[in-house]
């Protein structure tokens, strides 16, 4: 089983949610692994064998009980100043990207397939998780982690759209139809997320939404106080983070996530589009 969790825009929630869904998995015996194909960001882990992965993918391995790994995040981006991002790739340091030296797209894709190959073939659910957002109209034809990976393994996605910056359902509905028509029938779900109040008032929204674009709602997430892993600039490096060292604060503060969604998220609407 596999599923693709997009987002309306970076910062949307997206590295959480695939946190809390592999959480949930974790506990339910079915063998989630996180990936993420290509993870711009310049917060990342160290792993065991000396590769390095993006911070969100590390936290998402430890949700699922499971040590970080290189195939987690097969192509890492660190924005350097001056125009220039270095390119991990596998681990390793692999070019300057710049202008004049563009990142080669196919081998790329290439080698995020092949990494999302073995974890696959090892495990019993993938979870993936995209990059910023799938409706950058300037980006799409050369995107791997959003459109490019649906266009290329057919992963099943669902939509997280953050409802505390105000216009989810605009946000939502607009990502969904900037998305390009070959793949647009792969989003299945959608998820509204960090939300303070009570979600019946949301029920005409919501169910708008489901006429206009065929996806179902999969739940609604509530707002909580809590700090989890920075990965880029629109993180929230604020919240609750108690406990003897960081790891262990931010695994606290996730299984408090889950236990409060686990009532939200209609898991096995996810595992049925998961099997899609």
């Amino acid at each position: 089983m596999r599923v693709l969790v997009l987002g309306t825009s970076s910062g949307a929630g997206k590295t959480t949610v695939c946190a809390m869904i592999c959480r949930h998995l974790m506990r339910e015996g079915l063998d989630p692994v996180p990936f993420k194909a290509l993870n711009l960001s310049l917060n990342s882990y160290a792993t065991r064998d000396g590769g390095e992965i993006g911070i969100g993918q590390a936290f998402q391995a430890w949700s699922c009980g499971l040590e970080p790994e290189t195939d987690m995040n097969p192509i890492l981006l660190k924005p350097s100043g001056g125009g220039v991002i270095q390119m991990v790739l596998r681990g390793k340091p692999h070019q300057d990207v710049t202008k004049d030296c563009p990142m080669d797209r196919a081998a790329a894709m290439d080698a995020a397939a092949e990494a999302y190959s073995r974890l696959s073939s090892e495990h019993g659910f993938v979870v993936c998780e995209g990059s910023g957002s799938p409706a950058e109209l300037n980006l799409i034809e050369r995107d791997i982690a959003n459109v490019g990976l649906m266009r290329r393994l057919g992963i099943p996605a669902i939509l997280v759209g953050d409802i505390e910056r105000g216009g989810v359902f605009a946000a939502i509905y607009g990502t969904w139809l900037l998305i390009p028509e070959d793949v647009r029938p792969l989003v299945k779900g959608f998820v509204i997320n960090r939300f303070r109040g009570e979600p019946s008032i949301l029920r005409s929204g919501i169910e708008e939404v489901e006429r206009l674009t065929g996806m179902r709602c999969l739940g609604v997430l509530p707002y909580m106080h809590l700090r989890f892993p920075d990965e880029d600039s629109l993180s929230s490096s604020e919240g609750k983070l108690e406990g003897s060292d960081a790891r262990s604060a931010f695994m606290d503060n996730m299984d408090e996530l889950t236990d409060a969604c686990e009532r939200e998220l209609d898991f096995e609407a996810l595992e049925e589009i998961a099997r899609s």
